[in-house]
């Protein structure tokens, strides 16, 4: 890339860099959302590291750590390639400064170039904890010689640069081919939610498989599977080779394929770059269009509408705000076919334990996967840019809030009462208590929604690069969800233990009466924030 791409790259990292905001900014509490976040994003790392030293442990242990550069290789490419998908449509297309960067004298590939590697950039250092901590892992067993040691760090670069083209560059056929429909992240949304699924439903195989003790031969299936797999995925098997023999030429290739791939790509990408923006920016209108009568609404039932069209146009939004209460269904839905007392003995391996002391908890089973996103924690964050209009309408911010908690209780009560209902019917729960239940169920739906409301205002960021710093990363998502799901952990087993000592019904109203008060409660400080905005 020229000499201006670069300076734009560097313009672009240093007008987001969370030190350069701590070191000149006055605001107290940035700072302390910058150190947080930091805090945060080491452990996580950490976490990722230890993973990844335990599977070359599990290599090790069990004479297969020959495999390990190779399922580094994987993993690294797989990732970056998932990660580059679901980033690719706000990183590269609709951002928010994209008028901006065009009205400088760089060419649209330039600018195209510069986005993906300021996205490459931002993900890097989740890549390179995989590959550091499995380099330590492969060094520990094999003992290579000093230059893998390099070689390896060299390379651990270059390994998510081709994955993460790949990515790209689907992103950006899926934009061309729906730039002008109106529908332009289904395809995307689908693919998400289902690898999201999948992921969900891989935890409770790899759990069967070590209870079970199958870890050897299944990591011996493995091992096969990914020397089968650097056979096909060439880069995997390039990088394997480099680090195993060591193998300059295998680096070279590496290296060099990478850097050409980069320059096709973006040759290719910069012919469209501006037709597919202004497409996605534009509205189609249908040929068939009629004009209809107008529905009255009243403003809070408008501001609900316009929440869920934000959802609906967002991909990302639509996958984490949906993705719970689609979970809760399936469960419902697999409850009812299984049978309640059969999915109890799978959760406690056969133990003899009467399914009708765990009734009490059904709404908490729900909420779990329903709580686990609430749309009020990020929708006052994702105003963003467009945050000037809103202070500027004719409406006070109780009703702006009212409306944003409004949609959320139309995402999330239907998905709650079918759910419950599943597994009040799966348990033969009596009609009394089913009922306590439903209730139960849409209290807590009310919690969740007021309470992200007030980590949403408290936490508000509208100077995010994209959407995704929001939805998944924001403050405010991580402040509403922690406490949420580890008190809805807790409050499970205290209700099944309540329910050993009280009567159900009486148990379930008290719980009905602390869960509306807190609901109560958050609603009334997301009021009192409101009026300190309007203020």
């Amino acid at each position: 890339m020229k000499n201006n791409g670069i300076l734009l790259l560097k313009t672009l990292l240093l007008s987001t860099s969370q030190r350069n905001i701590y070191r000149y900014s006055g605001d107290k509490k940035k700072k302390r959302k910058i150190i947080g976040g930091i805090i945060g994003s080491v452990f996580l790392y950490a976490l990722l590291m230890g993973y990844s030293i335990a599977m070359c442990i599990g290599y090790g242990m069990n004479g297969l750590i020959s495999a390990a550069p190779v399922m580094c290789a994987l993993v690294v490419s797989a990732i970056a390639f998932l990660f580059t998908i679901f980033k690719t449509n706000g990183y590269l297309f609709q951002f928010k400064e994209y008028d901006m960067l065009m009205a400088l004298p760089f060419e649209a590939r330039t600018v195209a170039a510069c986005k993906f590697l300021y996205m490459y950039v931002k993900s890097l250092p989740w890549y390179l904890s995989i590959s550091f901590a499995m380099m330590i892992g492969y060094g520990y067993f094999v003992r290579p010689a000093v230059i893998v040691y390099p070689m390896w760090i060299l390379l651990s670069f270059f390994l998510p640069v081709i994955p993460m083209l790949a990515a790209a560059f689907l992103g950006f056929l899926i934009a061309k081919v729906s730039a002008g429909f109106r529908k332009t992240n289904i395809i995307q949304t689908i693919l998400t939610m289902a690898f999201v699924i999948f992921c969900f439903c891989l935890r409770f195989i790899l759990e069967n498989i070590f209870k079970t003790d199958k870890v050897e031969e299944t990591l011996e299936i493995v091992s096969e599977a990914t020397g089968n797999a650097a056979g096909i995925y060439l880069p995997a098997g390039w990088f394997s080779d480099a680090v195993t023999k060591p193998d300059v030429m295998s680096l070279l290739l590496l290296v060099v394929v990478s850097s050409l791939l980069f320059g096709i790509v973006f040759v290719i990408v910069g012919n469209s770059y501006r037709n597919i923006n202004s497409a996605l920016k534009s509205h189609a209108a249908a040929k068939n269009y009629r004009m209809k009568p107008q529905k009255k609404r009243s403003v809070v039932q408008a501001i609900a509408f316009k929440e869920f069209k934000r959802m609906t146009g967002t991909s990302v939004y639509m996958v984490n705000g949906g993705i719970g209460v689609i979970l809760a269904s399936l469960l419902g839905i697999v409850t009812l076919v299984i049978g309640f007392d059969r999915i109890i003995a799978i959760v406690t391996q056969g133990a003899p334990v009467d399914s009708s002391i765990l009734q009490p908890a059904i709404p908490f089973i729900v909420y779990f996967f329903i709580g686990m996103m609430a749309t009020t924690a990020c929708s006052p964050s994702l105003e963003g840019k467009n945050y000037w209009i809103v202070q500027s309408l004719p409406i006070e911010k109780k009703t702006l809030y009212q409306g944003k908690m409004l949609f959320n209780m139309y995402l999330t009560v239907p998905f709650m009462l079918f759910s419950v209902l599943c597994f009040c019917i799966s348990a033969k729960t009596p009609l009394a208590d089913a009922a306590l239940y439903l209730l139960l169920g849409v209290v807590l739906c009310a919690f969740s929604t007021a309470w992200g409301c007030v980590c949403g205002i408290r936490h508000m960021r509208l100077d995010w690069e994209n959407e995704v710093e929001v939805i998944k990363q924001g403050s405010a998502v991580t402040i509403y969800l922690l406490p949420n799901m580890l008190v809805v952990m807790a409050l499970s087993v205290l209700v099944v233990f309540l329910g050993l000592q009280m009567d159900h019904k009486l148990l379930t109203l008290l719980l009905i009466l602390a869960a509306a008060l807190l609901a109560a409660l958050s609603y009334r400080r997301v009021m009192v924030l409101a009026e300190k905005q309007q203020l």
